[in-house]
Parts: C-alpha cells; structure tokens; sequence
C-alpha cells in the first residue's frame, strides 16, 4: 500500500474552490459585496504569483463564518456545492481516484484551502482523510480565527509530517498530485511526483526535471 495525496483546487476539480467560495457570499449577499470581491481576486493574485500571506488570507476567507449558526452555514454550503462544485466536478479525477482506491492505496487530499470550504468536497470525492487550512471554533462556532499551521507551501509539508508521524505508513513509493508551482515544496519530498493541468511555472519544472505531466480535464 502507497500513499498517494492530492491537490484540491484545479486538480482533483475543474476551479479554485476558496476563490469560487469568495464569489459565492458576495453573488448571495452575504457580504459587503464590492470590497470584499476586490479582496478576493486580489488575494487570488497573490496566491497565482507566490506571494500569497496565507494567514490574512484565511482570516479573510473565515470572515464571513465568524459567530454564524453550524446548521446556517451547512445550508450556505449546499447551495454551494449544488450551484458551484457539482459542475466543476471531474470524471478523469474520479476514475484516477478510483485507480488508487482499487490498488490500495491510501488516499489522502492536502489543500491550502480551509476545511469549511474543502471538508464537503472530499467527502464527495469519496475521500476520508483531509489536511486543509483549520479554523477555529469555540462554544460551536468559528471566530474567523486560523488555527494549527496553514497547509500553504511548506506548511503542506509539515502538516504531513505531523499526520504521519501518528500512522503506520510512510512515504516510500508515495505519490503527490498537483496543480500549482505553489506545492513545489511537498513535490520535492515525494517519490512521484505528478504535475496536473500545471501553472507555468510548473510546467516548466516539471519539463526540466521530467515529471509525468498529465490532465484531467475533457
């Protein structure tokens, strides 16, 4: 059994789930609209160029979570997932998933994303273990606070040396799935490294290095 991890956002779905999430409460009203759009796709940017701070952004991104009711936000959600995700889902992803899956692998997504948003999404992929931005919650609600390291750039790395080192299974023979020049830390660790749909920039890197390109989309 081999452990092979996946990228989220434009790998194992056709978009960038937080991105689209931003998108979605300002479309919905759930936010002030016109500045907290332009934040948005600023922060975007700076995740595109590598220049993201990761810890604004996810207190950005939880803002509109701070002190809402669980069942209120699961309900945000679900439109979310009907109207947003749903049609951003992948055939080619499911069937390399499921390839995995058949092989015995243990499956395992890491995103830069926050758990709010991805959590629902994995399920959906039919995968169980999950390493995302977490926020925190106290007395059953977020406080638009960060909590534990952010899974972003070499946090990725981190967060899954922490996960392993409470597990029975190693990196030996792992695989790692990804997007984004972003993940080029992570990557660099792994036995396979598996460059999707790529950035430019990692494109270019896997080119150099001759790491097996491929694409999910149709």
């Amino acid at each position: 059994m081999a452990l092979a991890i996946f990228d989220l956002d434009n790998t194992l779905i056709g978009g960038d789930s937080d991105n689209l999430w931003g998108q979605f409460v300002v479309d919905q009203g759930l936010v002030d609209g016109a500045d907290f759009e332009r934040q948005n796709n600023q922060f975007y940017e700076d995740y595109q160029a590598g220049d993201l701070d990761i810890l604004a952004y996810v207190r950005f991104a939880l803002g509109p979570l701070k002190g809402r009711p669980m069942d209120e936000l699961a309900r945000w959600h679900a439109t979310f997932m009907r109207e947003v995700i749903d049609p951003l889902m992948l055939p080619k992803a499911a069937a390399l998933i499921d390839r995995h899956r058949q092989a015995g692998d243990h499956l395992l997504v890491i995103t830069a994303t926050n758990v709010f948003v991805t959590r629902p999404i994995v399920d959906a992929l039919g995968i169980e273990d999950l390493l995302a931005c977490d926020a925190e919650i106290v007395d059953g609600r977020y406080t638009g606070e960060p909590a534990g390291i952010p899974t972003y750039r070499e946090g990725k790395v981190q967060r899954l040396q922490q996960w392993l080192a409470g597990r029975s299974i190693s990196l030996e023979g792992a695989c790692f799935y990804s997007d984004s020049h972003n993940d080029l830390p992570l990557l660099e660790l792994i036995d396979k490294p598996i460059a999707v749909d790529p950035d430019t920039k990692l494109r270019a890197v896997a080119e150099q290095r001759q790491w097996p390109i491929i694409s999910l989309r149709d």
